[in-house]
């Protein structure tokens, strides 16, 4: 009964030597889209682990189970397995496993909730500062103007998404650098980036000691503006995509010598004024291809005893 704690040990190493590996990578600020991708298939082989060692060892634990899991299996499939010779660890195994998956589901729901919550509180309040003139209908605009001080724009996701930007960014921006906000907003609402950090989240506050969540939730925050940057940069050049940061951000203190919550701004102006060579075609092809083998390696571990069994 060796499969289990195998899965185990697969999931603990890619948990702990992923996040050292990427660290040290030089492309992932060159190609933000293939390192997104790279991580969210790291996260899922980590969790593919811990799923096929929690169904084998309850297999292993209950004769109910191992009916459900190998019913359509010959014996000699089963025997390959070893589920007999289990000790006491497996149920104990099954059920620690099974409540970190519960752990993980309810975190995931509570990142959801307060997201939510959040939303409408915006959205409420989106409607005191903008109310709806006489016949205008309830999300018929995808942007909304605001009166405000300080320049400012941001995507407000939802069942009917709205762009909302103030109009101190309107007087700042310049030519094609509203533009370049707008595509950068609208790239995070094509790819789904808010499902990506609500993952994150999700994962990072419900197992905080597990250095792969952590990692996935900073980086994830980190990737999912720099791949916005290159949507934007792609389409009205990367001076503009940079200027527009900048006037958006420079009152608020990012480029001074003192750390502020928006201190990735600086890195991500210099990244679009100094653009890094991206990666040749077929490099990032490999890369993505790599990848997505890695989820497959828990699959492997689990059924090549069957295979084996089977000639």
């Amino acid at each position: 009964m060796m499969v289990p704690a195998a899965l185990l040990l697969l999931g603990a190493l890619a948990a702990v030597l992923a996040p050292r590996l990427l660290a040290r990578a030089d492309w992932a600020d060159r190609e933000p889209v293939v390192a997104l991708w790279v991580w969210q298939c790291v996260v899922v082989a980590v969790l593919l682990c811990c799923v096929l060692s929690m169904t084998l060892s309850a297999a292993a634990a209950w004769q109910a189970v191992r009916g459900h899991v190998f019913a359509p299996a010959p014996n000699h499939v089963v025997d390959a397995y070893a589920l007999a010779e289990a000790g006491p660890w497996a149920a104990a195994t099954a059920v620690a496993l099974a409540c970190g998956g519960l752990w993980s589901a309810a975190m995931l729901v509570r990142e959801i909730v307060r997201a939510r919550a959040r939303r409408r509180r915006e959205r409420t309040e989106l409607q005191v500062r903008a109310p709806l003139m006489p016949g205008e209908e309830p999300g018929s605009d995808r942007l909304v103007v605001l009166e405000g001080e300080r320049p400012d724009a941001w995507w407000l996701p939802g069942a009917a998404p709205q762009l909302v930007i103030t109009t101190a960014a309107l007087r700042r921006l310049k030519g094609s650098q509203l533009d370049a906000v707008l595509a950068h907003e609208q790239g995070h609402a094509r790819a789904r980036h808010d499902w990506l950090l609500h993952s994150s989240a999700a994962l990072a506050n419900g197992f905080p000691q597990v250095p792969v969540f952590a990692a996935f939730r900073d980086e994830m925050h980190r990737l999912v503006e720099l791949a916005a940057d290159d949507m934007a940069s792609r389409r009205f050049g990367r001076l503009t995509t940079a200027l527009a940061l900048v006037e958006l951000n420079e009152d608020r203190g990012v480029f001074g010598p003192c750390p502020t919550p928006h201190a990735h701004v600086p890195q991500r102006v210099n990244r679009l004024l100094t653009p890094p060579d991206r990666l040749p075609p077929a490099h990032r092809l490999r890369l993505t291809a790599a990848a997505a083998l890695v989820p497959v390696i828990p699959l492997l571990v689990t059924f090549v005893p069957g295979l084996r069994a089977l000639g």
